[in-house]
């Protein structure tokens, strides 16, 4: 059988891994340039970092977890769940922590891929999985005078537990989704917080577990299946954007949410001016309520530059900083070009995606052989890891096909690539919250929406159930392969 990399021990690597696995597949590798699993909730240690999608729909449905502790778990419960599917799934004996892979290219002559590690050495393999997501690399400002800054610095995705901000002038960048979970954490011990806002966004209340709720659900799993088969249909009609009701009860609610901020400029200041939807709604009960605390300060104001110890604004308005929070989140239109991936004919994939990313699927891109990416281009839409699942059914379903006629490769072609990615981005333009020129997250430079599938997850089940293996070039063997060379063994 043939041999796997899978790029990322996250949710989507190990789902990647454990899918193969089941399928027959033993010579795999899991490399993670972490020392641990979990990817983006390894990473992201920030108090008050928890997920936006409810708890009973963020499990595998193979690992469904009957004990979620919160309705919207916390990043060590979640932390904890991975660690624990990897544990119960015999993964270890496939993962390699602390290297990195910097590149991977395809050599044509031996069918497969080569992947370059951090420490130099050399794997082979003739299928690659990309699972490095999209909230793997931070954005980083590009703010005059940053470097001259005297005090500590840190972005919340690395977040610093021996920076003490205890009784310290805070100053945060931005206010989005991370932001909106950490900075209620922080307030009530700094000295004075400052929250840089470049757009606002809407938040609705984050529900707890009642009483009842809890005793109802918690170790009962029949009970939590019902209670997640009841979040996915909810979740699932809400990111299709086709109930207008509904999408008029999230803006019913984010209103209701903001009325709380006492001061009238600072709640108008705090209110968007787009459509709920144009931006991905986020979740908090005590982001609004922070706004009230005397210590906590909104700036709007444009950053101009950074000083030795202050931030001075385009009004010329310059505040002291002790330390400086970088709350910009991700470089989220990179995905797998985070890594150096060449394929055939010498084709580099962040070439490729010079004018935003691509994909069929979000899976596979023409000209880049046994090449499979998981939350890749246009598949961010409800809870992740159900689509996740679906895309390792759909790599797993061409894997065994691969050995069943014994192909050497499959490669996408380019006029399937082509008409998939014409028909979503006239899908995409049909949405109409994301129309507007607020474009968060979801948009590369030149403006094409490059994250989001423009359905329910249902929908992209769909998608990706439908037979398509004529949308692939093949080739079975037909030549004698080059010689192995001394790359490490998998």
């Amino acid at each position: 059988m043939k041999r796997v990399a899978i790029i990322g021990a996250g949710p989507g690597g190990i789902c990647a891994g454990i899918k193969i696995k089941e399928a027959g597949y033993d010579d795999f590798v899991i490399i993670e340039k972490a020392d641990g699993v979990g990817g983006t909730w390894r990473h992201n240690i920030y108090p008050g970092c928890r997920c936006d999608v409810p708890s009973s729909l963020y499990s595998f449905s193979f690992a469904i977890k009957t004990d979620w502790t919160e309705r919207y778990a916390s990043q060590a419960e979640i932390l904890a769940y991975l660690e624990s599917v990897v544990e119960d799934w015999g993964l270890a004996p496939h993962l390699r922590f602390g290297a990195e892979v910097r590149s991977a290219t395809w050599h044509e002559d031996a069918a497969c891929w080569h992947l370059t590690l951090s420490d130099g050495t050399r794997i082979e393999a003739e299928v690659l999985i990309g699972a490095v997501g999209l909230f793997n690399a931070p954005a980083m400002p590009d703010i005059p005078g940053l470097s001259e800054f005297g005090g500590a610095v840190m972005h919340s995705a690395r977040w610093d537990r021996s920076i003490d901000l205890a009784d310290r002038n805070v100053a945060v960048i931005g206010s989005a989704a991370s932001a909106v979970q950490f900075v209620p954490e922080i307030a009530p011990h700094v000295r004075h917080l400052q929250i840089y806002q470049r757009t606002p966004n809407h938040v609705r209340p984050r529900e707890e577990y009642t009483a009842e709720e809890r005793q109802r659900l918690i170790g009962n799993e029949q009970a939590m299946r019902e209670d997640r088969s009841l979040i996915f249909d909810w979740v699932d009609a809400i990111c299709g954007f086709e109930d207008p009701e509904l999408l008029a009860q999230g803006q019913r609610d984010c209103d209701e949410a903001l009325s709380v901020v006492a001061h009238a400029g600072t709640r108008d200041r705090l209110r968007p001016d787009f459509l709920f939807g144009a931006k991905r709604p986020l979740v908090s009960s005590d982001w609004f309520p922070t706004f009230n605390r005397p210590n906590v300060e909104l700036v709007t104001e444009p950053v101009d530059h950074v000083t030795a110890s202050t931030i001075v604004t385009a009004d010329g308005q310059e505040r002291p900083v002790d330390v400086m929070i970088l709350a910009t989140g991700f470089e989220t239109t990179r995905f797998l070009s985070v890594v150096d991936v060449t394929g055939r004919d010498g084709r580099r994939l962040d070439e490729l995606w010079r004018d935003g990313a691509r994909a069929y699927r979000g899976i596979t891109i023409s000209g880049f052989p046994n090449l499979f990416m998981l939350y890749g281009p246009n598949t961010n839409n409800g809870s992740i890891l159900f689509n996740i699942e679906r895309q390792t059914d759909y790599a797993v379903r061409h894997l065994e096909r691969m050995e069943r006629e014994d192909l050497d490769w499959i490669d996408l072609r380019p006029e399937a690539m082509d008409r998939y990615n014409t028909r979503l981005q006239d899908e995409i333009g049909a949405v109409r919250p994301w129309q507007g020129a607020v474009n968060g997250y979801y948009r590369a430079q030149n403006g094409l929406n490059v994250t989001q599938w423009p359905h329910g997850m249902t929908r992209y089940a769909q998608e990706l159930a439908k037979p398509d293996f004529d949308a692939y070039d093949t080739a079975a063997p037909t030549f004698a392969h080059a010689e192995p060379t001394a790359a490490e063994p998998l």
